[in-house]
C-alpha cells in the first residue's frame, strides 16, 4: 500500500492533469456540469456492478473514474468563481465531524455500539447548520424507485420509525398483497406500489438489498431464457412457433443445468 505522501502526490497528479486537460482538450474543455452528469450516472452503476461482482481491481479503476468526474465538477466550479475542492473537502470533513459526535465531540471515547449509532443518524443530522429541512428532503425525486424507497425507509429507521421486531413485516406484506388482489383496476398501481414498498422492507429488516436480490434474479432469468431461445434454434424453430408448455420444459432443463 501507499504512503499518505504517496496519496496526496496521487491526488494533486490527477489536479494537475483535470487542469491540464480543461485547456488543451477540446472535448474536455466543451463540458459543463449538465454534459457530464449522465455519464457519472453511468460511473455510479460501474462501480457497483464491481462491487457486487466482487472485482478489487475494477473497483479500483472505477473509483478512479468517479474521483475524475469529482475533480471535474470542483475544476468547473473553480472557473465560475462558486467553489473548488478545497471547498468540496472541507464540507465533507466538517459534515463527519459533526455527524460523529461519539468521535469528535464531547462524548469521544464513550462507549457505544454501531446500532446506537445508525439508530440516532437521522436526528444527528437534522440539527445540522444547512442541512435538510425535513428527515426525507434530501432524497432526490428522480431517484429509483427501490433506492428511494429503501433510502426513505432506513431515513425512518434512523429517527425511530421502524418495526420492533423483523417478522412483524410480512403481515404488512400479507395486508397489501391482500388489497392488491382485490383492488378495482383503476387502484392496481398503487396497490401494487404498496405491496413492492412493504416487500423492500422485508428485504431491508433481513438484511438483503433489494437492488442486488432483484439484479440477481434478473440476470438468472436472462440466463434461463437465453438457453430456451438457444435450444429453440437448434431445433431450427422460432419461439413463437413453441407452445407455453415446450417452452416451460427447456426453462426446467436450464434450471436443472444450474443457470
Amino acid at each position: 500500500m501507499h504512503t499518505r505522501e504517496e496519496k496526496l502526490a496521487a491526488f494533486g497528479r490527477l489536479l494537475d492533469i483535470m487542469d491540464t486537460l480543461r485547456v488543451k482538450c477540446p472535448w474536455n474543455a466543451a463540458q459543463t456540469m449538465d454534459s457530464i452528469r449522465p455519464m457519472t450516472e453511468e460511473e455510479v452503476y460501474e462501480l457497483s456492478d464491481t462491487i457486487l461482482e466482487g472485482d478489487r481491481q475494477g473497483t479500483a479503476k472505477e473509483i478512479g473514474d468517479l474521483l475524475y468526474h469529482m475533480v471535474f465538477y470542483a475544476c468547473i466550479g473553480e472557473e465560475e468563481g462558486a467553489f473548488d475542492i478545497a471547498d468540496c473537502l472541507q464540507k465533507i470533513c466538517d459534515k463527519m465531524v459533526f455527524r460523529h459526535p461519539h468521535v469528535f465531540g464531547p462524548d469521544a471515547g464513550k462507549p457505544t455500539s454501531a446500532k446506537e449509532i445508525a439508530d440516532t443518524w437521522e436526528l444527528v443530522k437534522a440539527k445540522e447548520k444547512g442541512g435538510n429541512k425535513t428527515v426525507m428532503g434530501g432524497i432526490p425525486k428522480a431517484m429509483p424507485a427501490i433506492l428511494k424507497a429503501l433510502s426513505m425507509q432506513e431515513k425512518a429507521r434512523g429517527c425511530g420509525f421502524d418495526w420492533e421486531k423483523k417478522e412483524d413485516v410480512w403481515a404488512k406484506v400479507a395486508e397489501e398483497y391482500k388489497e392488491v388482489s382485490e383492488a378495482p383496476a383503476d387502484e392496481l398501481e398503487g396497490e401494487f406500489g404498496d405491496l413492492l414498498f412493504a416487500v423492500i422492507n422485508a428485504a431491508r429488516l433481513y438484511g438483503v438489498d433489494p437492488e442486488a436480490a432483484l439484479n440477481r434474479s434478473s440476470e438468472k432469468f436472462r440466463r434461463r431464457f437465453n438457453y430456451v431461445e438457444a435450444e429453440t434454434l437448434k431445433k431450427g424453430r422460432r419461439l413463437s412457433e413453441m407452445t407455453l408448455s415446450q417452452m416451460d420444459a427447456l426453462w426446467n432443463e436450464a434450471k436443472e443445468k444450474g443457470l
